[in-house]
């Protein structure tokens, strides 16, 4: 497996185009370009590199994650994957926005032979999820380094917010953890260091 890391938009989002090396199947991960021409570094990249996208996977709803949905569909001719609780945010892009795939707890999206297994994480949104695979987590606005995501919107809850990061806790140390904003980290880092982790086992 092979991550690209593409930070878009005036948030900064981390876009990802995550690829099977044996395979060049890849997915991306919640582009969240505000201007069509942030796009094409992940256009160009994904040209040099000869990589067949299979999927537009979001890890949740909110607008600086899936802002390019529509556009890379367009592209690149693929389904778009969102947990069902999320579904509603990319119907609101627009006539032509539809959610092909309707992510749940436990499925799978699998890309040549990669498999990243979905894992609800509501809290940040109702149907936010992390994706986990071989050494790796896609937390979206769920984890960032020393930090967590916003639980103040009206679709977010404090307290499934407690509960997803219970099961967070519960994942291998060595798990490279890949999140919406910001720099990559260590899960087993975060255990040491984020308040909001290091809280929960005392």
């Amino acid at each position: 497996m092979h991550v690209e890391m593409f930070p878009t938009g005036r948030l900064q989002t981390n876009c990802y185009v995550v690829s099977c090396v044996e395979t060049k199947e890849a997915v991306i991960i919640d582009p969240g370009m505000d201007f069509e021409v942030e796009a094409q570094p992940v256009f160009k990249y994904v040209d040099e590199e000869k990589l067949k996208i299979k999927f537009i996977v979001n890890t949740h709803g909110h607008q600086d994650h899936i802002n390019s949905d529509i556009l890379m569909q367009k592209k690149y001719s693929v389904p778009i994957c969102i947990h069902e609780q999320d579904a509603y945010f990319i119907e609101c892009l627009g006539p032509r926005s539809v959610v092909d795939v309707l992510l749940k707890d436990g499925g799978s999206v699998v890309f040549g032979n990669v498999c990243l297994k979905v894992m609800h994480a509501p809290g940040h949104s109702r149907g936010g999820i992390c994706l986990v695979g071989d050494g790796v987590m896609f937390s979206g606005d769920t984890l960032f380094a020393e930090c967590i995501g916003r639980t103040d919107f009206v679709e977010s809850s404090p307290k499934d917010m407690v509960v997803t990061l219970r099961k967070i806790v519960g994942l291998p140390d060595g798990l490279l953890v890949y999140p919406g904003h910001d720099e990559v980290t260590v899960l087993g880092k975060e255990k040491l260091v984020n308040p909001f982790l290091v809280n929960l086992k005392l």
